[in-house]
């Protein structure tokens, strides 16, 4: 006996007690039979029957063009070349679906759930000729049948820039909304801030307006205080936008109201690991003793000390002065999280400039002219 026979003889006892779609039919054999249609094996094996209803499915393949049009809706207003289908099935139809598969023995077929979105797959792939993706889909659709709906969420895309701070009085990092704690809420617009003021604020909108999304979570490369300015070819950045609308952004470089960007891209992703980076400062510094001392600053490593007892080590590689009326103007270029202020003051960091002028030094001003990543192979 074929295998094809032994199929048609277990799809007959199987009729004789349940009506079966084609689809639930064919579903139960298209494995072993290794046919990739079920809904054509489904149709031979009831071989002319017809069923006025499902036993296990209750309809729900017939139905399926509605939720492949409300997939369609739901998706429409997003940019993406690759999906994955998910949906939620009512409890009893999976129930039905396991006890006929389990009274006649019917190892290795497929669930009922799988095949509903396998079909939603196709169906949705045709529409709008994007290929399903399981591992890294650019859209997850979720049908749910019971409610009859069809949610939506995009992977999110991350941005690469570089931005210049042109104004003093402007924080790098925007407050948290109050309602939501920073996760999104209808008070926010699901943003996650306090508005848009700072670098960060700034350049979310900015975002936020070219590729839609919701909230953007930043990895910066260094910081800096609210008075300081970042100049030269600005500081890097990696921005993290969650539910983007799309996917590509086709502006290298933006004026805003504060910030100038450039260098904008978009990256698989932000640095693993710890950011290393070199910054370039130039600092006015109120300081008084032999400044000839300062050169003794370049090449030594600076020990950082923190209230939670963490020690860290940073290297000054050059320093240069000079003295004004009023200060002295430095320009040094060091291992990137220096602590500035406390360099100058000598604050738990040493050695510091007060420390190596042996009087106390203040710093009144600083610039980061240049920052600079340093790539580890």
């Amino acid at each position: 006996m074929s295998r094809y026979e032994e199929a048609a003889l277990s799809a007959g006892k199987i009729l004789q007690e349940y009506e079966l779609c084609e689809q639930c039919l064919g579903r139960l054999f298209s494995k072993r039979l290794h046919l990739s249609s079920n809904r054509l094996l489904g149709r031979r094996l009831l071989d002319g029957r017809t069923a006025k209803s499902c036993h296990i499915c209750r309809g729900l393949f017939g139905d399926l063009n509605h939720y492949a049009r409300l997939m369609a809706d739901a998706s429409s207003g997003y940019e993406f070349s690759s999906f994955m289908v998910g949906c939620m099935v009512k409890p009893s139809i999976i129930d039905r679906d396991d006890q006929v598969r389990s009274r006649y023995r019917l190892r290795g077929a497929d669930g009922v759930k799988t095949d509903i979105t396998r079909e939603l797959a196709k169906m949705f792939s045709r529409r709008t000729r994007a290929r399903a993706d399981p591992m890294r889909p650019d859209l997850t659709l979720i049908v749910d049948t019971k409610g009859r709906s069809c949610s939506v969420h995009s992977r999110s895309v991350v941005v690469s820039g570089r931005y210049v701070k042109t104004k003093r009085g402007i924080t790098q990092k925007q407050k948290p909304c109050r309602d939501c704690a920073g996760g999104g809420c209808a008070a926010c617009d699901w943003h996650g801030l306090s508005g848009f003021e700072s670098v960060e604020g700034q350049i979310s909108e900015f975002l936020f307006g070219k590729l839609g999304g919701t909230v953007a979570r930043f990895t910066w490369v260094g910081g800096e205080d609210k008075s300081s300015l970042v100049l030269g070819s600005g500081r890097p950045f990696f921005a993290r936008i969650q539910n983007p609308r799309r996917r590509k952004l086709r502006t290298r470089s933006k004026a805003l109201d504060s910030v100038r960007l450039g260098r904008l891209g978009m990256v698989s992703g932000p640095p693993r690991g710890p950011l290393r980076f070199v910054s370039s400062v130039r600092m006015s510094v109120s300081a008084a003793g032999d400044l000839k001392k300062l050169k003794g600053l370049a090449g030594a490593t600076v020990a950082v000390y923190e209230k939670s007892g963490r020690r860290s080590e940073k290297k000054i590689y050059s320093v240069r002065y000079r003295k004004k009326r009023k200060a002295v103007e430095m320009m040094i270029r060091a291992d990137g999280g220096l602590p500035i202020k406390r360099f100058v003051s000598g604050d738990e960091v040493s050695p510091g400039i007060s420390q190596v002028l042996g009087a106390r030094c203040a710093c009144l001003e600083f610039d980061f002219v240049d920052v600079s990543m340093i790539t580890i192979n």
